[in-house]
Order: structure tokens, then C-alpha cells, then sequence
């Protein structure tokens, strides 16, 4: 999913309780009964995702990213453990839509805070892009807690940063997988170091030059 697609800025969600109740009566009847195959429950989250994305933008398509696979999202853990009684279900669906949106939100207001100025000289756009880099990381270990696959939901972070400052999705998406280049390890919290050496690599890698203190 580009940035295009998962920007705030350019997705508006219009929320309020009376919306949250319609959202939750149409979810009610789509959970499978309790004791039903395990399919289902995989069906029922594919279900979901339709009818938030056909509701609300393909952003919403996040809504399940777990922290149990290296997403941001608490309240869901897999169909398994999510999936039960007809309204808590319809509920902590809703539950994690928000959290999803809160999620983007925060990550918008990030970029636009770490974002290098358009007319920054390639010594200061290094600097900003290697800064904007490891508190990225950061924040996204933070939110996964380093769960499975976490790198993941780093990569397209990254990629999204670099396509909100004009960078093309292809190019951003390049560096990064360069940049990090396998070092990120499930169920590893990376060493401050190991984020700083990404950090410096991919804003040389965009830049051509190193840190501002050198």
C-alpha cells in the first residue's frame, strides 16, 4: 500500500459513537459461530477487510496488524484468539480499526516533523533523513515490540517517510531494503548502533554524503 493510500491527509475518516454502533451492527452478523471450522474465522477476516476498505479507504486495511506479527495494533492477536462471541468480536474489531488510524495518524505527524525542508542542501538533508531514520526505527520497535516480522512494518514506515518527501515509492522502497539489508531480526530489539549504521547508510545511500559532523 503506497503513502497515497494510508496518508490521513489525504483519507479523511469521519468518526463518531453513531458511526462506531452502525460499524459494529454491520460486523455482528458476519462473525462465525462459535465452533465453527478454522476457515471461517480466516473468511471472516477477509469479510471485514472488504467491508472496512469499501467503508473507509484501502488504509483501513491495517486493521488487524497485530503485534504478534510485528504490527502495531493490540487488541487483535489471529482468528484463533480474536474471533469469538458475536458482539465482543464486532467490538474489538472497531477497537482496532481506531488503533490502526491512531497508528497513521502519529506517523504523519512524525514525518512531517523529521521531514528535511524542500530547499535543505545535501549535507542537511543527510543529516535529516539519517535523524528521521533511527527515530523511525524506534518508534516502530517500540510499537511491535520487536514481535515477528517487525522489519516489516519498519520497511514500509521508512518508505512511506521518504515517499511523503517527494521520493518515488519505487526508489524509496530500493534504499530501504538496501539500507537495512537483512539486519533486522525477528524477535530482536536492534542495538541503538545497528539503528544508527542503517540510519547513515540509507541517508548517504539518497544523499551522497555522510553525517553533518564529519
Amino acid at each position: 500500500m503506497p503513502w497515497s493510500a494510508a496518508d490521513p491527509g489525504l483519507n479523511a475518516f469521519d468518526w463518531d459513537d453513531d458511526e462506531a454502533a452502525r460499524l459494529t451492527a454491520l460486523v455482528v452478523p458476519m462473525v462465525p459461530p462459535v465452533g465453527a471450522e478454522r476457515m471461517a474465522g480466516f473468511w471472516f477476516i477477509d469479510e471485514v477487510t472488504m467491508l472496512l476498505v469499501s467503508r473507509y479507504g484501502r488504509w483501513a486495511c491495517g486493521w488487524d496488524c497485530s503485534t504478534h506479527y510485528g504490527g502495531p495494533v493490540e487488541s487483535w492477536c489471529c482468528d484463533s484468539h480474536s474471533v469469538g462471541e458475536a458482539q465482543e468480536t464486532a467490538e474489538r474489531v472497531v477497537t482496532c480499526l481506531l488503533e490502526w488510524r491512531d497508528w497513521l495518524e502519529d506517523m504523519a505527524e512524525r514525518f512531517e516533523r523529521l521531514a528535511p525542508h524542500p530547499d535543505a542542501d545535501a549535507e542537511d538533508r543527510s543529516w535529516h533523513l539519517e535523524r528521521a531514520a533511527t527515530r523511525l526505527v524506534t518508534a516502530v520497535v517500540n510499537s511491535t515490540h520487536a514481535e515477528s516480522s517487525w522489519y516489516g512494518l519498519c520497511q514500509t514506515t521508512l518508505t512511506w517517510f521518504l515517499s511523503s518527501t517527494g521520493l518515488g515509492p519505487a526508489e524509496a522502497q530500493e534504499a530501504v531494503e538496501t539500507a537495512i539489508g537483512g539486519r533486522f531480526k525477528s524477535h530482536i530489539a536492534p542495538a541503538p548502533t545497528l539503528v544508527d549504521t542503517v540510519g547513515e547508510d540509507l541517508a548517504i545511500r539518497l544523499t551522497g554524503r555522510g553525517f553533518y559532523r564529519e
